[in-house]
């Protein structure tokens, strides 16, 4: 008896090594993918074609339990989207997704997504308040958090429209930061209002 529960044991562990291995294979395939995308947008590049774009088995195998190292770019996004965009909605998350990718390679700006998510930690002035918050940066809500990887999925593959009208900083409606008054309102959604430079004062 003790020895068929021992192969029935063994039997079920079995697939448990290599899906996860499948699981590894397919996040190392998005994060390259992702590399690529993030720099398609720099150039100004056209839209992938489906071979090169990430899928949504892909990106969901990307940081699963929300407690990864930022070091890639559906991380940094992703967490970006499910921290800065708390308590807000999907169309919210789209809108804080769209000013990411915006700063992508403009002046004054990183040419990588994580470089972008973390500017100004160096000099405590961060970009984006979640990152130097204090506050620990895993994941607490992990439906919530495949929703904020799926955006960005879609985000990198050039499938949102961009509801800020290509806006560069936003702020919470709840508060009315001084430095919204150099520059020119694009957008709001429920949570968020958003800005570009005046022409004048473009960078």
């Amino acid at each position: 008896m003790r020895h068929s529960w021992m192969v029935i044991s063994l039997f079920l562990a079995l697939p448990a090594g290599p899906l996860h291995a499948a699981d590894s294979a397919k996040a190392a395939v998005a994060e390259d993918k992702a590399q690529a995308l993030e720099q398609k947008v720099v150039n100004d590049a056209p839209p992938p074609k489906a071979p090169e774009k990430i899928t949504p088995t892909e990106v969901q195998a990307v940081d699963p339990a929300g407690q990864a190292p930022l070091d890639d770019s559906i991380t940094c996004l992703a967490r970006t989207l499910y921290w800065e965009a708390k308590g807000a909605d999907e169309t919210d998350m789209k809108a804080v997704a769209s000013v990411v990718l915006n700063r992508l390679g403009k002046d004054g700006f990183p040419d990588t997504i994580c470089g972008v998510v973390k500017q100004g930690v160096e000099s405590k002035s961060c970009q984006f308040s979640w990152w130097c918050d204090g506050r620990p940066d895993q994941v607490e809500e992990k439906e919530r958090y495949g929703v904020a990887k799926e955006i960005a999925r879609k985000a990198l593959n050039q499938q949102l429209r961009d509801s800020t009208a290509g806006a560069l900083y936003f702020h919470d409606r709840t508060v009315r930061p001084d430095w919204a008054k150099a520059y020119r309102r694009t957008a709001q959604t429920t949570h968020f209002i958003f800005y570009k430079p005046n022409q004048a004062l473009a960078r």
